[in-house]
């Protein structure tokens, strides 16, 4: 043998153990792939089985899962939870969400509404969208990111219930994620082109409205695990909220806490934007105190058209610089 051939041999191994290598990666993802799919499968069994022993109905209809070999798809055609020792129900259309090879730890979803729901004190209500987009970033043990996005939402009470529907509100846009900060969770979202139904508040009227915020959750890992049944004993850091609507703004910071007797304390600053457009739009919300807001405002613009200014609670108190707003009730 010459060495003209050993060294033409030698690229033909590495070619074969390379192809081989790639076979056997491939041969471990493809077994990989339907052993999710068939666990994806019988835990969503379980899941419903293991409800049902407790009095609760859950399904996802046809359940389906797609995509292979580039992507791992699971597909509802319908989502329903019922649980009627709580009087708790919601159901939405189809669903589907999807992990591409490229990014299996960021799985992406849609969903279908209209979403129903049923929950104690409330009325039944509808909610529905044109589209509905959310996203996921998997970590351990939390996720690091969950974010939502909606256009063209709108929210009215429940057309099969027995009384004749209420439109509620409707948005163009409107998102929202959430952010584990350690024990703590932060909240960030906005929403654009809000109208409020006038029926849904008693006839007032209020203009379309824009927002956005940001704000701390405190200790909101251990509330998401375990969720609380009140308000009392917790804790929210607002970093910035805003409300608009033309030239007025609203812009709330500050920290807001719940004591366990349920009274309120928060150390707030609140900035105003164009007061005397900001006191049109209470007034018009307020009518029965429009005197009064028109002219607190009055002396509020004298201070400029961008005055800002303490809000304090304590134990229940409020106070807005040095005039009293009242007592707050307690929170349940």
């Amino acid at each position: 043998m010459t060495s003209s051939d050993e060294r033409s041999r030698k690229p033909r191994r590495r070619l074969f153990w390379l192809a081989a290598f790639i076979l056997v990666l491939f041969a471990l993802y493809s077994g990989g792939w339907f052993y999710l799919a068939g666990r994806v499968k019988t835990e969503a069994e379980r899941a419903v089985v293991e409800l049902g022993g407790k009095g609760i109905k859950a399904d996802c209809a046809n359940l389906t899962v797609s995509g292979y070999p580039l992507s791992f798809a699971v597909a509802c055609d319908s989502l329903a939870y019922q649980d009627d020792a709580r009087n708790v129900a919601a159901s939405t259309g189809d669903f589907n969400a999807v992990a591409r090879f490229t990014q299996p730890l960021s799985p992406v979803a849609d969903l279908r509404g209209p979403l129903r729901t049923v929950a104690p004190g409330m009325p039944p209500l509808w909610l529905d969208w044109d589209q509905l987009h959310a996203a996921v970033k998997l970590s351990w043990p939390l996720p690091r990111l969950i974010s939502l996005q909606a256009e063209g939402l709108s929210g009215q009470t429940d057309p099969a219930d027995d009384t004749d529907p209420v439109q509620l509100f409707s948005a163009g846009q409107a998102a929202g994620q959430l952010q584990p900060n350690g024990q703590d969770i932060v909240y960030t979202g906005s929403f654009g082109d809000l109208k409020i139904d006038a029926d849904a508040i008693g006839g007032r009227a209020l203009p379309e409205l824009d927002g956005a915020g940001e704000a701390t959750v405190k200790n909101g890992v251990a509330l998401i695990a375990a969720p609380p049944k009140s308000l009392r004993g917790q804790a929210i850091d607002i970093a910035r909220l805003d409300l608009s609507s033309g030239t007025a703004r609203v812009t709330v910071s500050g920290p807001v806490s719940v004591d366990a007797d349920g009274l309120i304390d928060a150390n707030l600053k609140i900035k105003l934007k164009d007061p005397k457009a900001v006191a049109a739009i209470l007034a018009g919300a307020i009518p029965e105190h429009k005197n009064e807001i028109e002219q607190g405002f009055a002396g509020i613009a004298m201070l400029g058209s961008e005055p800002s200014m303490p809000l304090k609670i304590v134990k229940g108190k409020a106070s807005l610089g040095f005039i009293p707003l009242g007592k707050i009730k307690p929170v349940e």
